[in-house]
């Protein structure tokens, strides 16, 4: 649920990003998302997809994560909370 939005709103902020595309930005988005938060290769993805009734090949899924993966990292940066940091002066 919070993927698909996710998606939607890369979606409506880029609305280039996605132009031309054979598949929705839902499925790449969720493709892109299951390679870099799991240990998972791109053949992996690509039965995953194929189980659920989608053919991609895991070619395509290494250019997606190459055009998409450093686009969607800068957006999220600025959600992530910097709780790491010291204020100055602290060992």
């Amino acid at each position: 649920m919070i993927l698909n939005a996710l998606a939607l709103k890369l979606k409506r902020q880029a609305r280039g990003d996605f132009r031309g595309r054979h598949f929705e930005a839902t499925l790449i988005a969720q493709a892109v998302s299951w390679y870099l938060r799991y240990a998972l290769s791109y053949r992996d993805i690509e039965e995953m997809l194929l189980e659920r009734g989608m053919e991609v090949d895991h070619s395509t899924l290494n250019r997606w994560v190459l055009s998409y993966a450093p686009t969607i990292e800068r957006r999220l940066r600025r959600f992530i909370s910097r709780v790491s940091q010291r204020p100055p002066g602290t060992p």
